[in-house]
């Protein structure tokens, strides 16, 4: 097992959130790295640019004093994903905050650059490289990143098209190092699937939405408990990128999910969908096929409690055969 050095010893269950736009926030980053899983968020959901500051000093505060009152609990560490994408421009701002609070784990999506791996390495910290086939994984290890987030069929939000079976098997068989395996992971049978296949860690995002915690509608959250993979559309119309959304939102912005028209890629706008008048992520909700796992709204801790019990259960079955 690949696990990075800064993860060891430090996890309830081998796996990290996936950092979900808008609806992940320090509450819920916080409640994950308590529960025993990376908390993650992305960059961009702290708005205006000067609240990122704000939001990584109460996360790494507030985790520092737990670990110091609860000495033998397992505390993860938390990640900041960046968008890459020349689309950004916020990046250098926000990679300078990362710096500045010596974020230990950065996600980094949408393009690989030499120049922030560099930065998160100036000051220990690490580097996962989100990735949908075998060719940008390459780019992705050439170009300094420490580690790959295999993002498979099914995934929430923009997700890749492969086969989970095939793109860990291609990838592993030249990299050895952190792998990571997102896509339709709801349960703890398929965290300990995902292992058995190659990967070293789960990368979950769907079900925290339906967390007290999140910063989403409580009809989105009562949806991801409601609705199952056949509710799900995977379509590139909402921001120029290819993602899975949650049917009934698009119906309720008056569009038929079953006949949605090609954007054009050139006219990306990953962050607020602005190639429609509904707005990706707000409007329109994005998730994973995963979400036939998810029966309820709930806490963190109950979701990773869950993951847990059920982690362990499908162990004792693999060992009892």
């Amino acid at each position: 097992m690949a696990i990075p050095e800064i993860l060891k010893d430090r996890l309830s269950i081998p796996a990290v959130a996936a950092p979900l736009f808008i609806i992940s926030n320090p509450q819920l980053v916080i409640a994950q790295c308590k529960a025993g899983v990376v908390g993650s968020f992305p960059a961009l959901n702290a708005r205006p640019a000067e609240q990122l500051d704000d939001w990584l000093s109460e996360i790494t505060e507030e985790l520092d004093d737990y670990k110091a009152k609860n000495p033998n609990k397992k505390v993860a560490p938390f990640a900041v994903n960046q968008i890459v994408h020349t689309s950004n421009n916020r990046l250098e701002h926000d990679l300078k905050m990362c710096v500045k609070h010596k974020v230990p784990i950065v996600i980094t999506s949408l393009g690989a650059v030499p120049e922030v791996n560099d930065a998160v390495h100036s000051y220990g910290g690490i580097v996962l490289h989100d990735i949908i086939n075998n060719r940008h994984a390459n780019s992705a290890i050439r170009k300094g990143a420490d580690g790959l987030i295999a993002v498979a069929a099914g995934a929430g939000g923009h997700a890749g098209t492969l086969s989970p079976f095939a793109l860990i098997q291609e990838i592993r068989e030249w990299f050895d190092g952190p792998l990571l395996l997102s896509g339709s992971i709801a349960n703890g049978g398929a965290i300990l699937a995902a292992q058995a296949m190659g990967a070293d860690m789960a990368y979950i995002g769907s079900p925290f939405i339906a967390t007290h915690e999140a910063r989403a509608s409580d009809e989105y959250k009562q949806a991801i408990a409601d609705y199952s993979a056949k509710d799900i559309v995977y379509t590139n119309l909402f921001t120029g990128v290819h993602g899975n959304y949650l049917k009934p939102s698009i119906e309720n912005a008056g569009m038929d999910p079953d006949n949605l028209p090609e954007s054009d890629p050139s006219a990306m706008d990953f962050a607020s969908g602005g190639n429609t008048d509904a707005k990706a992520w707000k409007d329109i909700w994005g998730c994973g096929q995963g979400i036939g796992a998810v029966k309820s709204v709930g806490s963190t801790q109950e979701l990773v409690e869950r993951l847990v019990r059920e982690y362990g259960e499908a162990r004792d079955r693999v060992l009892a055969t």
